[in-house]
């Protein structure tokens, strides 16, 4: 069962803002990366944390399945995780078109 880590809402410019829980309750931001380039690897979005600094980058999806798209995250810092942690942008259940759950399915 996917699980929160915490949520985000998007505004007119295209940014999230919202809380990160984890029990570190950090407030972020997730931004577009303005120096992509168009065939490069990097994140279309790069997370910030108010008081961690840089904290991941999110990348612009399709679902195979659905062909809906959606954002793909990964959060890379050691007040997070000892490793890489990925979730993705999921409509938050009962909320509002621009408010997101950022899921992840942990292996009970």
């Amino acid at each position: 069962m996917a699980k929160a880590l915490g949520y985000v809402t998007q505004s007119e410019n295209g940014n999230y803002e919202g809380i990160l829980a984890m029990g570190i309750n950090e407030r972020i931001k997730i931004i577009p990366n303005e120096s992509k380039t168009p065939k490069s690897r990097e994140p279309d979005y790069r997370i910030f944390g108010k008081t961690l600094g840089e904290v991941g980058g999110a990348w612009n999806r399709t679902g195979k399945t659905s062909g809906k798209d959606y954002v793909s995250i990964t959060f890379v810092h050691p007040n997070i995780s000892a490793s890489k942690l990925y979730a993705n942008l999921g409509q938050n259940a009962g909320g509002e078109d621009n408010e997101f759950a950022m899921l992840w399915n942990p292996k009970d």
